[in-house]
């Protein structure tokens, strides 16, 4: 069951197509329903269904790729800020939305970037609409 439950979150999620960075135990990937410019997922390798599963060397390694997310957004973005959103209700597998945050609107790809819950919690449904817009590769292949 849980090898079904992790390729059914990479398809829905499309690891394949849209992952920017991978380590032994994480991958960094494009948003698919993209709500800020550079939103992400970040999701284990394996699967697991509780944060609390983590092993101690999945933990050292979440600490080097957020350093590298954070770095990687900070030099091509500039966001003022960074969220994490682990909420893991709908998709169990372990992961967490990392969600770049801006106080104004953005330009990238030939598009505006909102957040409109800036400097709030962020509104999620924000840019959705791009979910298969070629700006997501662009995104992507910006951040590699």
């Amino acid at each position: 069951m849980t090898s079904t439950n992790l390729a059914e979150f990479r398809a829905k999620f499309r690891l394949d197509e849209l992952t920017i960075h991978s380590t032994e135990h994480w991958t960094w990937s494009v948003r698919p329903v993209h709500s800020t410019l550079g939103s992400g997922i970040l999701s284990l390798n394996r699967y697991a269904d509780s944060f609390a599963a983590i092993t101690p060397e999945e933990g050292a390694d979440l600490t080097a790729m957020t350093r590298h997310i954070e770095s990687k957004l900070k030099s091509v973005f500039g966001p003022q800020k960074m969220n994490y959103i682990m909420l893991m209700m709908v998709d169990s597998h372990l992961h967490f939305h990392v969600l770049p945050r801006y106080a104004t609107e953005q330009q990238f790809a030939g598009l505006g970037w909102s957040d409109s819950g800036w400097p709030t919690p962020p509104a999620l449904t924000d840019n959705a609409d791009r979910a298969d817009s070629p700006a997501l590769v662009e995104v992507r292949d910006a951040l590699k």
